[in-house]
């Protein structure tokens, strides 16, 4: 919805300032100038990347519109789960969680989370390395190296997409200039028309720079920007389920190392001691 916002707000403000200044809306419609410029960066695009970098990237520009930005409820959810999957490793043994973690999808303690079961990653990220406890004792040094790379290798992917986004941003300015040079060669074959003819589309072919920058800096480079935010929203997801594991391979209970990973959240969606006993009562 934010983004949308955004978008009305851009659109409204550029537009309408331009018609408050006694423009035609008429000058701005150039069809012509938006196929040279996109078609432009589209082609480049998809010269600089790789196929996979490609499919993947416009599947990223589709989170712009549908991420959801982590709430405090969200943080909770993942502490409550991941305290009654350490409970249960106390109560009846690391073994007890074999069954949740090589099958998340058919676990009954996830998937009463539904914010952090359909978080495939983040849910892959606590099965993963509940297994490495699973499968052999691992020290506490190693374990937490383990994850760190775990997590940088998650992140570098997660950033493909908005390193591309921005990629395609920068050239966009430059190709609204390749679109307003065609657009000044057009008009230099128009030489002996009348001035009215000229100014058209002189203003015709100046669309063509202001599309490109309008576009870099009021939509696509934003995108990016927002692609990046939500990276790094997961990555601090993935540092909090960090926190708590390490801190129950280190010999520290349940309860505490819960607490661990709630002091590990941005103080703005940070649960409260308060709110996590209360979600927590109950769950021993």
């Amino acid at each position: 919805m934010f983004v949308i916002i955004g978008i009305v707000v851009v659109l409204g403000c550029v537009i309408g300032g331009f018609l408050l200044e006694g423009g035609h809306m008429g000058v701005l419609i150039q069809p012509i100038e938006l196929l040279i410029i996109g078609g432009a960066a589209l082609g480049s695009f998809i010269i600089s990347a790789p196929k996979s970098v490609v499919i993947g990237t416009f599947k990223h520009i589709m989170h712009v519109f549908t991420g959801k930005e982590a709430s405090a409820s969200d943080y909770q959810d993942l502490l409550t789960l991941l305290f009654e999957l350490l409970n249960i490793a106390r109560r009846d043994g690391i073994v007890a969680l074999e069954p949740h973690v090589a099958k998340p999808e058919q676990s009954s303690t996830i998937n009463r989370y539904p914010n952090i079961a359909k978080n495939k990653q983040l849910a892959y990220f606590i099965c993963d390395n509940i297994k490495c406890l699973l499968s052999e004792g691992i020290d506490a040094h190693r374990y937490d190296d383990l994850m760190r790379t775990d997590i940088a290798t998650m992140h570098h992917h997660a950033m493909i997409a908005p390193t591309a986004v921005t990629k395609v941003a920068d050239s966009l300015p430059g190709l609204g200039i390749v679109a307003a040079v065609l657009g000044i060669v057009l008009t230099m074959g128009k030489i002996n028309e009348p001035p009215e003819v000229l100014g058209h589309s002189i203003g015709a072919a100046l669309v063509g720079t202001f599309l490109g920058i309008l576009m870099c800096y009021g939509f696509v480079g934003p995108m990016a920007t927002n692609l990046e935010y939500q990276a790094k929203a997961q990555q601090h997801m993935l540092h909090v389920a960090k926190e708590v594991l390490g801190a129950f391979n280190s010999g520290f209970s349940p309860m505490l190392s819960v607490e661990m990973g709630r002091r590990a959240i941005p103080d703005d969606v940070r649960p409260t001691m308060e709110d996590m006993e209360g979600a927590l009562r109950g769950k021993k």
